[in-house]
């Protein structure tokens, strides 16, 4: 039976009595912050702004050292002491190549690997990314903040994520299960985008690029930091591009030919804001994305320009951070997010036409489909850690969050026809300990477990152990184990249009464990090296299924926990970074991942992955050059056949310093227009669905 919103079981009976109390008066704390703090700081100086990293020289740049990670424990530490294996993409590694989105500084990083539909991108791990999926196996934050709705708990990197790639000082990859520190999505690993601070602006920045496919995106951003200590940080950024103007899809050569006409368009927009004062920091973002389909994924009508989908979301959090100068630090925050998906599917009711391969035998009956969701959830979190006498660092924390709105509705907009109109609500709060123990003065053993308490299933606990041993300075060893879980969303326990897709309540959450060996070694000041074999295996994986294979004719389909996966693999990176400016990073991932019951390999997972970043001066300190290279290893697709390996070059050429706080960039990408095709997914009739060919683009950064 539905829950009403009023009713959350698992809740104390007190919060459920006095829920919208607590949400208008947690809203009003929320929004009345920054103008307490532009109202106290009316009259301050202003201070100098921070150094830019993208003005300083090559020399003072090799003193910079990008050597810590927050979100391995939710403090900072040293990469070499995190209880992890962690990448890190700077904010200076985005400019040199030219990154339009987070899904394409990811796709630089090792052993991950993205799939894009031409509607959203989807990010691969160690040899795991199937095709229909959401991206909800790995957690997405930004400065600690989860973005993963709660609907699909998906982790937008796209387009539709809300803070514009100009904004972001360092994005840390953190692989491996970490549900003992975040609970779900924490799957396969975590992103934590760290933004810039104020000071790091120090003035007014404006930004403006075009490229191929009528492509055009602006920014102004505002940073500045006052003598007080208030920091202020305003940024409102948009885009438009038209897409491809025709693409081919052999599958419906009866409708037109087979192409699609100027129905990949893409818009966004984004608005975000930082203050901070002292302990405290709060942190505002908006965003809003409208992209039109081309592949007419959910058997949609194919060239029909209504077929778009829309995500906005928008998060208020306010943290609260305090050193008390004894070796304890205490965390707090407070969150509130609002999320908004709208599809319009347009559909063909004429029975005559359901061979989209063959001419069709009447005029479409063209209907539109409207798919709906509403999120919206609050919640907060505390941490306390010490260090104790006897080398331990203890990290004790608590976590609420309230799903007050999930709500998720499709109808048919003429004749109008209710398929869904389902209103829930939920809570989730955990526990967590970690104790970082320094046994001997060269070897860790870090130890944490989390348990988190859903009202739908109940609770789950999960650990997660290292020990990390440095012998002399500059080596490093780390023995790892994790396990990790997945509840399933929203959309997979409930959503249900009668026709095509059935609920499942009775869903359980997917379980991971994990085993992995790393070395890392440092050699003087210019060289890192590091390699790491991981082995996982994950149990009651959620799969979709036809509901009754005996079903004639598309039978409806639900979620199941059915399969389990186990994968084994390894991984290898050398860096490199000198005086002259030069710099390079070369990878290479080997991963298998398998059926654990039938030995079958998984779709859309390559073998091998192979990734090159170089970074030329070419003239002085001014003019730089940054190529990629990256390869990857043919895929099986949904319907059984190869993708065929796939080589992507990207070249951007930079500057710095020709003009005082002038920034120009000119990038090409897929230089040599290779063919690269990624899987579709069950929601496509194509079997593979093509990338996009050579493309340009042109960047301007100026600072006032």
């Amino acid at each position: 039976m539905i829950k009403p919103l009023t009713e959350a079981s698992g809740l104390p009976q007190w919060i459920r009595n006095c829920r919208s109390q607590l949400q208008a008066a947690f809203m009003a704390l929320l929004i009345l912050f920054p103008f307490s703090l532009c109202h106290a700081e009316s009259a301050a100086d202003a201070l100098e702004p921070k150094p830019d990293l993208m003005e300083m020289s090559v020399e003072q740049l090799m003193s910079v050292e990008v050597a810590t990670v927050y979100g391995a424990s939710k403090y900072e530490q040293k990469v070499t002491e995190a209880p992890a294996s962690v990448s890190i993409v700077t904010r200076e590694e985005i400019r040199k190549y030219g990154y339009r989105t987070l899904a394409d500084a990811l796709r630089s990083v090792r052993g991950i690997y993205v799939t894009y539909d031409r509607n959203y991108n989807y990010i691969g791990v160690r040899g795991f990314n199937r095709p229909g999926d959401y991206n909800s196996r790995v957690l997405l934050l930004v400065d600690g903040h989860r973005i993963n709705d709660n609907i699909y708990d998906s982790a937008p990197i796209g387009t539709e994520f809300p803070v514009a790639l100009d904004l972001i000082d360092r994005i840390e990859v953190i692989r491996g299960p970490s549900s003992s520190l975040y609970g779900t999505n924490a799957f396969f690993g975590v992103i934590n985008v760290i933004t810039r601070q104020a000071g790091d602006v120090g003035g007014t920045e404006v930004s403006a690029d075009a490229g191929s496919f009528g492509s055009y995106q602006g920014r102004v951003s505002y940073g500045k930091e006052y003598s007080s200590g208030l920091g202020v940080l305003l940024s409102g950024s948009g885009m438009s591009s038209d897409g491809p103007a025709r693409l081919h899809y052999k599958d419906f050569q009866a409708v037109n030919g087979g192409i699609a006409e100027h129905a990949d368009g893409d818009r966004n927009y984004r608005l975000y804001g930082k203050f901070t004062l002292r302990d405290f920091t709060l942190v505002g973002a908006y965003a809003s994305r409208t992209k039109n389909v081309p592949t007419a994924a959910f058997a949609t009508v194919f060239n029909d320009p209504h077929f778009q989908t829309t995500d906005a979301h928008g998060f208020l959090d306010l943290k609260y951070f305090h050193d008390f100068g004894d070796q304890t630090q205490f965390t707090a925050r407070a969150f509130y997010d609002q999320y908004y998906y709208n599809g319009n599917y347009p559909n063909d009711y004429n029975p005559d036409n359901s061979d989209t391969t063959a001419a069709p035998l009447g005029a479409p009956l063209v209907v539109l489909n409207k798919d709906l969701a509403w999120g919206t959830w609050w919640g907060g979190e505390v941490q306390l850690t010490k260090t104790l006498p006897g080398r331990h660092k203890v990290s004790l924390g608590a976590e609420f969050r309230d799903n007050s709105r999930q709500h998720q509705e499709n109808y048919d907009v003429d004749p109008y026809a209710v398929h869904l109109d389902d209103r829930r609500s939920s809570s989730i709060w955990a526990l967590y300990l970690q104790d970082e123990f320094q046994l001997l003065d060269s070897l860790i053993l870090s130890a944490g477990v989390r348990y988190d308490h859903y009202d739908s299933f109940g609770g789950t606990t999960n650990p997660r152990l290292a020990l990390i041993y440095q012998p002399v300075q500059g080596t490093t060893f780390k023995l790892l184990y994790g396990s990790a879980f997945r509840a399933p969303n929203a959309y997979e326990l409930y959503y249900n249009d009668q026709v095509n897709i059935l609920s499942n309540p009775e869903l359980k959450p997917e379980k991971i464990q994990t085993y992995e060996l790393i070395y890392e070694q440092y050699f003087r000041e210019h060289y890192r090296s590091s390699f790491s074999g991981f082995y996982y295996r994950v149990q009651d994986l959620i799969t979709s299924e036809p509901f009754d294979p005996l079903f004639p004719n598309n039978p409806p389909s639900h979620y199941v926990n059915i399969d389990a996966i186990d994968a084994h693999g390894a991984e290898l990176e050398l860096e490199g970074k000198w005086q002259s400016g030069l710099e390079g990073k070369l990878s290479y991932t080997y991963q298998r991942a398998v059926d654990a019951n039938t030995g079958a390999s998984q779709p859309n997972s390559p073998t091998h992955l192979a990734k090159l970043n170089l970074t030329l001066p070419l003239y002085q300190n001014v003019l730089f050059a940054g190529l990629e290279e990256q390869y990857q290893s043919s895929r099986l697709t949904l319907g059984g056949n190869q993708t065929g390996a796939s080589y992507l070059s990207n070249l951007t050429l930079s500057s710095r310093g020709l003009l005082p706080g002038l920034h120009l960039s000119a990038s090409v990408y897929n230089l040599f227009a290779a063919r690269n095709v990624d899987p579709g997914s069950p929601n496509h009739i194509q079997d593979t669905i093509q990338q996009d060919g050579r493309s340009f683009r042109l960047k301007l950064d100026y600072r006032f």
